[in-house]
């Protein structure tokens, strides 16, 4: 099924190449980091979150937006602007692995964990290693070639799930997921040279490189921003407790929001392209990004809904006892979860009309809010109360502003936006509810209690779609329609 055709035939196509994607990839992901909870424990699980924390924040800061502006461009041919990319990425990796080596005994000082200090040193090649691969594979999104970016993504999974276990088995530390997650870049590098016939030379076009960080310059500072509000709560809690407390509120973010988080990857990367390429109709950019909103909200409302249900048998029968202080932060962060998918479909809109400044703007609003109430929250209630603070600032008054200025930017009133969110509530809510009445009666096992409750959500809220779809014409079956003929195609 290679994407061809008109955009809304090949976003879909593209959609279906990257839900496959993200679904195998996020399925070996976490298969991984529960085969490392029981072999390494919390603690060493936090050591790992340290580094990982630190390169995110590195590379966050040092963010450029290259492929974002490439991607935006009308010019379907951008081979003039690869060698100076790969010069930017290549610089740019060499500076982040000199400043990681420097700088990792002074960060793991700052966690009180000096045993971090060359696990920051040794993942600091990561950045490095990509911005040495292919720039030819900014392709895959902007011709909406999923399919190529499929097996380049996914290859490094499949070795880094082998990897890290092997690994683990031989020596249960943070190294094994170090390990791991060096070897998928390898493999990437690798594939990015197979999977595309374009080859980069050393040479730099000042003018191009002026005009990639003019634009950049929006996608850096908002950057900055969502490493602070995402995972800034990660680094806050790793400072104020413990590596073992970080690794509970690090496992409860993983696993509340991987269905919510693989959602948001699948529409952040297929939207923006798609809808850059109708951003001069306002009535198509409008439809499209409405029927976007609806898939989304259609999967991420059950997803967290049932997460919050099965948080309790599902840390007892995959993590074990020692992880059970993280399921009702689990629970908490799968509204979270939601609200990101849902918010996901914000940004590559506002990217798309050229408007990048928008999410800048409201990151730096967030970021205030949790700076003001994320201590005493944190303080008072442990990681509990920091997932209430980063969940309820998304809640009130982040959400209603994001809605009305994509309401504003497709020329939309806000009963269309508003409807494609109450269906998906009801039906999500309902289920949520019938599950929860139904665990409260069950006297049985973890194990047997799970797999009872996924399939009665299922069914519950299947049937709930059918009867609103039904009913009061969500809209639903259309898309599912959409869906099964570029299948077909």
């Amino acid at each position: 099924m290679i994407p061809t055709g008109g955009v809304a035939e090949r976003a879909v196509k593209s959609g279906i190449w990257m839900a496959g994607q993200n679904a195998f990839g996020r399925a070996l992901q976490l298969v991984m980091l529960i085969i490392l909870a029981r072999l390494i424990g919390p603690s060493q699980v936090g050591l790992m979150g340290i580094a990982l924390l630190t390169l995110s924040g590195v590379r966050k800061f040092t963010k450029m937006g290259l492929n974002s502006q490439l991607i935006q461009q009308a010019d379907s041919n951008v081979d003039s602007y690869l060698n100076t990319t790969w010069i930017l990425e290549a610089t740019r990796g060499a500076v982040i692995l000199t400043i990681l080596v420097v700088a990792a005994p002074f960060i793991a000082q700052v966690f009180d964990s000096p045993q971090a200090t060359d696990m920051i040193r040794v993942i600091g090649i990561s950045p490095l290693i990509l911005g040495l691969q292919n720039p030819g594979v900014v392709y895959f999104s902007k011709n909406l070639d999923f399919h190529k970016r499929f097996v380049y993504y996914l290859s490094g999974q499949v070795l880094q799930l082998v990897v890290a276990v092997g690994y683990a088995l031989y020596d249960p530390t943070a190294w094994a997921f170090i390990i791991g997650f060096i070897s998928a870049d390898v493999m990437k590098l690798v594939l990015s040279y197979l999977l595309h016939d374009y080859r980069p030379w050393p040479s730099f076009d000042r003018a191009k490189a002026g005009e990639l960080v003019d634009y950049g310059k929006w996608l850096t500072g908002s950057s900055i921003l969502y490493w602070v509000y995402s995972e800034g709560d990660d680094a806050f809690v790793g400072w104020l407790l413990t590596p073992a407390v970080l690794g509970f509120y690090q496992y409860a973010y993983r696993f509340s929001n991987a269905p919510a988080t693989e959602i948001a990857q699948v529409v952040s990367s297929v939207m923006f392209p798609a809808l850059s390429k109708l951003k001069e109709d306002t009535s198509k950019l409008r439809e499209a990004y409405l029927q976007t909103l609806r898939v989304t909200t259609f999967v991420a409302f059950p997803a967290a809904m049932g997460i919050m249900v099965i948080a309790p048998s599902f840390v007892k029968v995959f993590l074990g006892s020692e992880w059970e202080t993280m399921i009702p932060v689990m629970q908490i962060l799968a509204i979270f979860g939601l609200l990101r998918a849902v918010s996901k479909t914000f940004g590559p809109l506002w990217k798309a009309v050229g408007r990048p400044d928008y999410i800048m703007k409201l990151s730096f609003i967030r970021v205030v809010l949790l700076a003001i109430f994320i201590w005493p929250a944190t303080e008072a209630y442990g990681i509990v109360g920091t997932a209430l603070v980063v969940t309820g600032v998304f809640i009130f008054p982040m959400m209603p502003m994001n809605i009305y200025i994509t309401v504003k930017t497709i020329d939309a009133n806000f009963k269309q936006v508003f409807r494609e969110l109450f269906y998906p509530l009801v039906a999500s809510g309902t289920m949520a509810a019938v599950c929860l009445y139904t665990a409260s009666l069950l006297d049985v096992r973890p194990i047997i209690e799970l797999p009872v409750l996924i399939i009665l959500g299922v069914v519950v809220y299947t049937v709930l779609v059918l009867f609103l779809e039904s009913q009061f014409n969500w809209g639903v079956r259309q898309n599912f329609e959409t869906v099964v003929s570029s299948i077909k195609a």
